[in-house]
């Protein structure tokens, strides 16, 4: 029987942002021991890899689908692909020696660059071999319109294995259900219009036999709103950052260990993003010193992704977040000065309803067309609400194994956005900490000069708060 999914709301606006310079996809560089996935003849063994994630597809029945439109509407929806071919998706390469990080780091500025090709599955894993230390990497590459960052890490449960001795496993059979005809299509959107209005009215009557509580619901939703807002009307100084981004990324990294950024929080008081956010506070300022810009003079701001997704929906594709935008004190020379502004910002948004009024405009959309999201996030960029984005997703505290490979580090890479240069993501896995750093090739040729500067922030805490000096951190320069 035909069968197709429609895209939510907040799904489909991934795609009406995306343009010829802001590719939405997401991403992960997974670096693994090699030993144990080494073929008879050396290097990698693909197959193996391969027949691991054939296996554990049908976990994932979207990675099997791609996108097709309603007619008209122009409205995305998800239909099975009939041409699917996983050797497509899960491709194999290899560095030139000596293989060291500065040269995967390139590599995959260079696959991030490239868009992904919208009539198949919107995913790609490159397997890539040849990395110093017997090591080799696992590059993901997922549409945004798929995954935001808590499904993504989810979905890293699927393909990976809590112990090293995991079978490859059989793979379920699969038929591709036969793609829905247009005439059905018309008829399904005309009649999801109609009962729109349907749902206004039962909204209506439940305000009307409980007035109460739903004033005071949309009371929230309408403050919610204009505190999400709010940012747009009190532009952020301009800076490097925020400029005309192009096709091209330059990707880099640092490590971190989770215990140390505790270690200064227990000290110093707040929370260990509050630290994340206070050490990027100090990274920014050394960064735009070196761009002879005086920190004294600039409001900068961050945007910060807020998941709102339930336990009961851990495992699902798709995006469920919503956004608060934090104030980032670059004008404190002192460290221990930076992390009590921070502390102070991030206890004022948990009161606000920042949060809610993301959810509320994704809620429209849905009543509505998700362009509503679209314009309201190009409006943003253009209004200069925030300067970059800072995203930490929570992963799994144990090791995790591909076929018996021990991953030892997860770098997440999240996309750049319209005026929008820099973007700052972190993973935590294993008592990690992880750093991916994402940067327009053009505007930021010294990202790796922010890389430095990260760490160097973060020491200044930990000098303050006198814990352990941390240990040296991975990453040559890209």
């Amino acid at each position: 029987m035909p069968t197709y999914q429609r895209l939510s709301a907040m799904d489909a606006s991934f795609l009406g942002i995306e343009d010829e310079s802001c590719h939405m996809h997401v991403g992960a560089v997974l670096i693994f021991d090699a030993a144990p996935l080494r073929a008879p003849g050396g290097g990698i063994d693909i197959d193996r890899i391969r027949a691991a994630i054939h296996a554990r597809l049908h976990l994932v029945p979207r990675f099997r689908q791609r996108l097709a439109q309603v007619p008209y509407e122009r409205v995305p929806i998800w239909v099975d692909d009939d041409r699917f071919r996983l050797a497509y998706h899960v491709r194999h390469t290899a560095l030139p020696k000596p293989g060291d990080e500065r040269v995967l780091k390139r590599l995959v500025g260079r696959i991030m660059s490239q868009a992904l090709d919208r009539k198949r599955p919107v995913w790609e894993i490159w397997v890539v071999e040849g990395l110093e230390g017997d090591r080799f990497a696992l590059i993901s590459k997922t549409h945004h319109c798929m995954v935001d960052g808590i499904s993504g890490a989810d979905l890293m449960s699927v393909i990976l294995d809590a112990t090293p001795d995991a079978g490859v496993g059989t793979p379920e059979p699969w038929e591709p259900a036969p793609h829905p005809s247009g005439a059905r299509l018309v008829l399904d959107a005309a009649l999801r219009r109609a009962a729109q209005p349907g749902e206004v009215l039962r909204a209506a009557y439940s305000a009307v036999t409980s007035p109460r509580s739903q004033l005071r619901t949309l009371t929230e939703a309408a403050r919610g709103l204009a505190q999400t807002f709010a940012p747009a009307l009190s532009p952020v100084s301009r800076t490097p950052l925020n400029v005309e981004v192009g096709p091209h990324r330059r990707f880099d990294w640092t490590a971190m260990r989770v215990a140390d950024l505790k270690a200064v929080k227990n000290v110093l008081g707040g929370t260990l993003n509050d630290v994340v956010l206070a050490t990027v506070s100090g990274a920014l300022r050394s960064f735009f010193a070196l761009r002879g810009l005086d920190a004294a003079d600039l409001t900068v701001r961050a945007l910060v992704p807020v998941s709102v997704r339930s336990q009961d929906e851990r495992g699902a594709l798709g995006n469920r977040v919503t956004q608060m935008t934090a104030p980032l004190p670059v004008d404190r020379a002192d460290p221990v000065a930076r992390l009590s502004a921070v502390r102070a910002t991030t206890a004022g948004l948990k009161e606000s309803r920042q949060a809610l009024g993301g959810e509320v405009l994704t809620a429209i959309s849905e009543w509505t067309v998700p362009n509503v999201l679209v314009q309201a996030v190009r409006l943003a960029a253009r209004a200069r609400p925030y300067n970059l984005i800072v995203t930490n997703v929570p992963g799994p505290q144990i090791p995790l194994y591909l076929q018996g490979a021990l991953m030892r580090t997860a770098y997440p890479v999240v996309p750049l956005f319209e005026n929008l240069a820099l973007v700052v993501g972190l993973f935590s896995y294993n008592g990690g900490l992880f750093w991916g750093v994402n940067g327009d090739w053009e505007q930021l040729p010294d990202l790796h000069e922010f890389v430095l500067a990260l760490e160097r922030s973060f020491e200044e805490l930990q000098r303050a708060a006198g814990t352990t000096a941390p240990q040296a951190a991975s990453g040559a320069g890209s």
